[in-house]
């Protein structure tokens, strides 16, 4: 296994350096093995996607020339717009600062606003470690909720549904009410939650009746939920076009739609899905270490080791590239303008403006 990762190692800052020359490809060993790298992370410790950041974190030095050591930063507000703001504004554009942001963030920066200060096609993208392929998110409600099945939840004549929500502001907050405009979920949503791990422990002190949350997340945080014998259940799965082979019986939103336009908005707000887990470094990075940094970023989600690390994690890797990450962006762009209209004032209900 070490033998393997050596080889990939060596590989990838071979291909890094290809494309560069020689003059160039050992200024990047010079600069890397003097330069840090600073990981900023849009969350807080603990939830998914600070666990996709360490886990890259510890790999990604490794395919880099100079095999700079990689320090995590969390850096939460604002469903990781902070973060965001930071690397684009204020982060070194020198190739020692990457970040992992909310999946949302591309949308929010292309709709604008007084709080949005980034072009999201701007950023040095690097992809990201999953694709949504293999994942779904879903709505998980305690077996004890005061409704059993989906049918039941878009009932009027029966109690809402319960759900947790965080207080910046994010996916967590918008799915219950895009589900509410397009399917009639009969939802109340409790805003207010720190991060992911405490809306976890408010659902289990049965504070509220569940979240909406990826069906990758539930895997890995919280695995012993999906036993048949759990005390939670699944009532429909949200982005996906197709049910998740895991989840055969469970219907997705766009099963349940209304009708087209209702169909029209969810398929629009699943785009940002496509992205799951984005990963970027400033605008404007040297482009000799812009290719450095992408290069060892996928070379990362294919060696052995962080592969095996993965799996024991219980995460998924089905990577995408900086190029398709950008086409997503160029996907959500283009949706008709009173699609993004409904998204912009979602986005006011759910983060009291924007």
């Amino acid at each position: 296994m070490m033998c393997a990762r050596l080889a990939a190692a060596i590989s990838i800052s071979v291909l890094a350096v290809l494309a560069v020359a020689p003059a160039q490809a050992d200024a990047l060993g010079e600069f890397y093995s003097d330069h840090p790298i600073n990981f900023i992370v849009g969350s807080g410790p603990g939830g998914s996607h600070d666990i996709y950041a360490r886990l890259l974190a510890r790999h990604l030095g490794v395919f880099l020339p100079g095999n700079p050591r990689v320090t995590v930063q969390n850096m939460p507000g604002a469903d990781s717009l902070r973060a965001a703001s930071y690397l684009y504004n204020f982060a070194p554009r020198d190739g020692t600062a990457i970040g992992m942001f909310s999946r949302n963030m591309p949308l929010i920066g292309l709709l604008g606003g007084s709080n949005v200060q980034y072009d999201p096609r701007k950023f040095t993208w690097l992809g990201s470690p999953a694709s949504f392929h293999n994942d779904a998110n879903i709505l998980v409600v305690r077996k004890d909720a005061p409704v059993k099945s989906i049918e039941e939840a878009c009932r009027r004549d029966l109690p809402p549904l319960v759900l947790g929500g965080s207080a910046d502001g994010g996916a967590a907050n918008d799915v219950p009410i895009i589900l509410r405009d397009t399917i009639g979920l009969h939802v109340k949503q409790v805003v207010g939650y720190p991060d992911s791990p405490s809306i976890f422990a408010a659902i289990e002190r049965g504070e509220v009746h569940g979240r909406t949350v990826d069906l990758s997340s539930i895997k890995s945080v919280k695995p012993e939920w999906l036993r048949p014998d759990s005390g939670y259940r699944v009532l429909v799965q949200f982005a996906r076009a197709t049910r998740h082979p895991e989840l055969p019986d469970v219907p997705t939103a766009r099963e349940l739609a209304k009708n087209e336009a209702a169909r029209a908005l969810i398929e629009l707000a699943e785009l940002p899905y496509t992205l799951s887990r984005p990963f970027a470094a400033p605008p404007a990075v040297p482009p000799a270490r812009a290719k450095a940094l992408q290069a060892a970023f996928l070379a990362a989600q294919r060696d052995p080791l962080y592969l095996e690390e993965a799996g024991k994690l219980r995460i998924d890797i089905s990577p995408i590239d900086g190029t398709e990450v950008l086409r997503a962006i160029d996907r959500i762009a283009a949706a008709p303008p009173e699609l993004l209209d409904y998204v912009r004032k979602l986005l006011a209900e759910t983060r009291g403006g924007g």
